[in-house]
Formats: C-alpha cells, structure tokens, sequence
C-alpha cells in the first residue's frame, strides 16, 4: 500500500519550474560567471538585494539574503540567544527546536480562527520582562493554515510601537493566495521600524534554490551580517544569481499563477474530503492560501495515538504537539499538508483517517502507552 504523506509540507513536483531555472542559471554563468562562482559578500548577491529592497520600499542594506528564510532565524535567534521570545500557539515547530538549542524560553500565545489574539499579547507584555522579540507567520499560518485579520494587525502593530518590541514577520505563504484580497503586511503597517520581515523564494519558486531573505532595522542587519560572517565565508552566489534571472526575466508572476492553480486545487480537495468524510464530528481550519489544514479531531481522540495506526494504514501526518513550545498543546489536533499530494491521494488519506476515527482506533481508551512515536514535519 503506498502511503499517502500529509506531513510533508513541500510543493508538489509539477510546480516546479525546472525548464525556466536551467535557463536562468546558464544566463547568470554567462553573464557574471566569474562573480557567482568566487566568494562574495555574506549579505547576498547584490542584485539581488536591490530587488528585494525595491520591492520593499527600503535601503538595499536593510536586505540580508540567507540560505532559506529558516537560517535568517538562526540568526536572529543566536542575536538574542537565551532569550524570552513570544511565539504563536501552534506555530512552526522548527523554530520552536532551534530556540530550545540555544537556550531560549518560547512563550506560547494563543491563536484562533483570526490569529494570534492581541489581548494575549498585550498581557504578556505587561506582565514581563520584555521579549527579545516576538515571533508570528500572521498570513496562512504554519501549521494551521490561519490569517491575522487587518483588525488584529493593526493592534498588534500599535502594541509593538507602544513596548518597543521587535517583531519577526515570517512570511513564505503570502504569495500563495487561492482566494480573498491580501492585507498589509505588519511591516507596511509598521513603516520597517519595530518589524523585521522574513520571507522566502521556497514557495514561489522553488525551496531547492535555498533562497530567502530578511529586511531589517539597519542597526540589527549590522549584527545578523556579522553572525553570517562567521557561519560562512559566502553565501550561494548561484543560487541567488539564478532567482535574480528568474525575477528579471518576469517568470515569477506566470509562476505564481500555476502554482496558485495546483495547489488550489488541492486545497479544494482537501475542504472538500473534510467536509465529506468528517462532516459535523471533527472541525478544521479554512485557509484562503498556503499549504496546511489545521484539524481538531472528534472529542477524545489522541493525535499521537492515531498516528501508528494511520502509518498502518498507510497514511501521515504530524500531530498538533509538535507545534507547541515542550509539546504543552494541540495533543487533540493535527497538521494537515496538502501541497505535495495529488487530489485523488487527498480524498483516498481522508477516507483512510475517517475509517480509522470510525473505528475508534486512537481514542483515549485505545492504544494508551504504547511507545508511539512522535511526528516529524517536512517544511
């Protein structure tokens, strides 16, 4: 039985734009061959930053290009090692592991269908001692697939001028819109002055290429650059060589438009699996974009639990655990990816995940201390 994976949190391979980024690398070689493959500045390829500082309406040397948007994390995160830093609750579990590496105390905030809740936020702020920053993907969430409405960004917007707080607006899904009209960004609303933005080409191009990026508070891209310094003598000039080509030549936008038709698709499908096989008995997120459903399953039921027998049927996921801080959280949820399957696998892993919740297979009653094993998320 092949196993339909709904913990992968990729793309699907037809997204890809493989025929256009052989293109683009041969272009860069052959036009700045002698740059791209030396060692070069560690804040990224200069074109490149010029882009992106375009695009966000800042200095070039606000721009500091990563490997991944996960390692301008690191980064930031190693800045403030040992830190109090307030995350989402679920959020990505990767950065939750990373400030755990180094020492850092994540303090969960509570998120619901309109995001992270800035009462919350508020209160945690008075009751101290000040964060080193906060951490939020207000735009179709990591894991749950949730937006921060333009009520809430505004607030918490007004709560970070208010407590001089840093916040950290990673945003790799904004691009990957199915339906709805955009908000602002958190860092458009700010002006780019308490807001650092993290985003990534993974999503929109391909995660192969490992480039993202961050726009910073100048004084702070100063100290990230010097941790970069001494991570690495220089970043991957190709690659990022090769996206600039790609944004030049104008494929990002018909890119976008195919990636934003597959995988619509599958979101479609997925919704209406849900609704189909679960009906009134569990209840999930709704997302506008992205690549996850959030799912509360049906009352009494383990994620954990339901995991084995679901990788006996022959069907993954990543339990909702894994998404809070020390896995105080989410032990009745679970992520659900849609992004790397195809429909017809979409609705055959629902059925799956709807016969076994029938048969009570990860009830509380069921299973209970069996060494099972805990989700691991691709992306």
């Amino acid at each position: 039985m092949a196993v339909i994976s709904f913990a992968r949190g990729v793309p699907a391979p037809e997204c890809l734009p493989v025929e256009e980024l052989a293109e683009c690398a041969r272009a860069a070689l052959e036009r700045d061959g002698r740059t791209i493959l030396s060692y070069g500045p560690v804040a990224g390829y200069g074109p490149l930053r010029e882009w992106i500082a375009e695009r966000h309406g800042v200095e070039p040397g606000r721009v500091l290009v990563t490997n991944g948007s996960l390692q301008g994390f690191v980064f930031l995160a190693q800045r403030f090692r040992g830190g109090r830093v307030l995350v989402e609750a679920p959020t990505y579990d990767r950065p939750l592991k990373i400030l755990a590496g180094l020492g850092a105390e994540a303090v969960a905030l509570p998120v619901d269908d309109d995001g992270l809740d800035p009462d919350a936020l508020a209160a945690e702020l008075d009751r101290g001692p000040k964060p080193a920053f906060l951490y939020t993907i207000p735009t179709f969430q990591n894991p749950s697939g949730r937006t921060l409405s333009a009520e809430r960004r505004r607030r918490v917007v007004e709560l970070a001028q208010d407590h001089d707080l840093l916040v950290l607006e990673d945003d790799p899904y904004g691009l990957v819109r199915y339906e709805g009209e955009p908000p602002p960004t958190l860092f458009e609303l700010d002006g780019g002055e308490r807001i650092a933005y993290s985003s990534s080409f993974s999503k929109t191009i391909a995660p192969g290429v490992r480039v993202g990026y961050l726009v910073l508070p100048a004084e702070l891209e100063a100290d990230l650059e010097a941790i970069a310094v001494s991570t690495y003598i220089t970043p991957v000039l190709l690659g990022q060589a090769t996206v600039h080509e790609f944004l030049s030549r104008g494929y990002l936008e018909p890119n976008l438009e195919r990636v934003r038709r597959l995988l619509g698709a599958r979101r479609d499908a997925m919704l209406a699996a849900l609704d189909r096989e679960l009906g009134a008995e569990a209840a999930w997120s709704r997302p506008e974009g992205g690549y996850f459903v959030w799912l509360d399953l049906p009352r009494g039921v383990s994620a954990a639990e339901l995991l084995p027998h679901a990788a006996d049927a022959g069907v993954t996921f990543v339990p909702g655990t894994d998404f809070y801080p020390r896995g105080e959280g989410g032990a009745g949820s679970a992520r659900l990816a849609f992004s790397f399957v195809s429909p017809d696998e979409i609705d055959e892993g629902v059925s799956r995940l709807a016969e076994l919740l029938a048969g009570g297979a990860a009830s509380d009653r069921a299973a209970r201390g069996a060494g099972l094993p805990a989700g691991r998320s691709q992306g």
